[in-house]
């Protein structure tokens, strides 16, 4: 149950997902975190928040606009992804409804969320030209036609990624990362430099490596895709079950 973890009058934080927001009354668009309670909890997928003010200013937040919740409890933080169906007035108060698109999940500000997948992956050690590139931060760091090693990613998120590869690669290297992302009827491609936080050898696979990677250098805009990326296959799980 929803209300074993959060309660009413809970402090909440809304972020846009996708970094900006269109407010509904004058069409600006602005990235911003809006902070408000919990006023009802009305089922286990939806909320009934009160609806964000800045100094004495309502933030009329449009319907349909979805935003990464963040719920401060007793317990610690919580965080989903929501979206607004509903906003109306009551004795002179204002509320907000939001619908739940993920589940509700223990979090940690320091961490991005980690998605569980399988994505196919080509990764290899980085030269020493291409990591000085990345390090002066150069627009052209890839040298083109390297030998690469086919690996399984098996968590991603805005802040790195988790993968098995019968190649083992050092603690604290420089690797090159290719995979595709589809969102809806687009597919594309990153090409991202990680570091190697983490590596072991599984015992039930002797050969075969998982590492852990955090992203080296990537650019918000790309973050920002790979963030909605999870959001969107989050939600489609949310959905099937």
């Amino acid at each position: 149950m929803i209300n074993k973890f959060i309660k009413e009058g809970d402090r909440v934080e809304l972020t846009p997902v996708g970094g900006k927001v269109r407010l509904a009354d004058d069409g600006t668009e602005l990235t911003k975190t809006y902070t408000t309670k919990i006023s009802d909890i009305t089922s286990e997928d939806t909320l009934e928040l009160l609806m964000p003010m800045e100094k004495t200013k309502l933030i009329l937040l449009p319907i349909d606009a979805e935003y990464n919740v963040v719920v401060y409890t007793e317990a610690g933080l919580y965080q989903c992804f929501a979206r607004v169906i509903d906003r109306y007035k009551t004795d002179s108060m204002f509320f907000l409804a939001i619908e739940l698109t993920s589940n509700l999940r223990k979090y940690q500000r320091r961490e991005f969320y980690r998605f569980s997948c399988a994505l196919e992956m080509c990764a290899r050690n980085l030269e020493e030209e291409e990591i000085n590139a990345v390090q002066q931060k150069s627009k052209i760091w890839l040298q083109p036609n390297r030998p690469i090693k086919r690996s399984v990613v098996v968590d991603i998120s805005g802040g790195g990624l988790r993968f098995m590869s019968n190649q083992r690669y050092e603690l604290g290297s420089m690797i090159y990362c290719s995979y595709n992302l589809v969102r809806g009827t687009e597919r594309k491609q990153y090409e991202l430099v990680g570091k190697v936080l983490e590596v072991r050898e599984l015992e039930n696979r002797p050969g075969t490596f998982e590492h852990r990677v955090q992203y080296y250098n990537i650019d918000e805009a790309t973050r920002e895709e790979i963030i909605q990326f999870i959001f969107e296959e989050e939600r489609k799980v949310r959905r099937k079950s």
